[in-house]
């Protein structure tokens, strides 16, 4: 049995998601676990999700793989928190907002493809 479709396609969080992610060296879009989630090659972020440990649903979430470097420095932060199932290979989520700093999110993004990248990606990434 197929998961339940859960996210609207003219959500205006989503669009500023895909927009940044798809934007990245052969990044590809593909619905899993009913889920947008983007890659290259590997999964790199996915678009909402629950936090570990509880029910809570966060629908406007991102959810991404932290440069090893500033993972400690982002979960002292209380805007990211540890995702359900993901967060246990080292995944964090932020609940995003239409108000939200879509700078620091290109950055995460752009980080976590860095994570699962081949490097002709990373490398056509640095030449833009």
């Amino acid at each position: 049995m197929p998961h339940p479709i859960m996210f609207s396609d003219d959500d205006p969080i989503l669009a500023r998601v895909r927009t940044i992610a798809l934007a990245l060296p052969e990044a590809t879009e593909k619905v899993a676990h009913g889920r947008p989630t983007f890659r290259c090659g590997k999964m790199f972020a996915m678009y909402g999700g629950g936090e570990k440990g509880s029910k809570v649903r966060r629908d406007t979430a991102l959810l991404f793989i932290p440069d090893p470097g500033e993972r400690e420095a982002l979960v002292q932060d209380q805007r990211f928190f540890v995702p359900a199932y993901v967060g246990a290979y080292g995944w964090l989520g932020i609940d995003l907002a239409a108000d939200s700093e879509w700078d620091e999110v290109a950055e995460l993004l752009d980080a976590s493809f860095r994570q699962v990248a081949p490097k002709r990606a990373i490398a056509a990434l640095e030449e833009k």
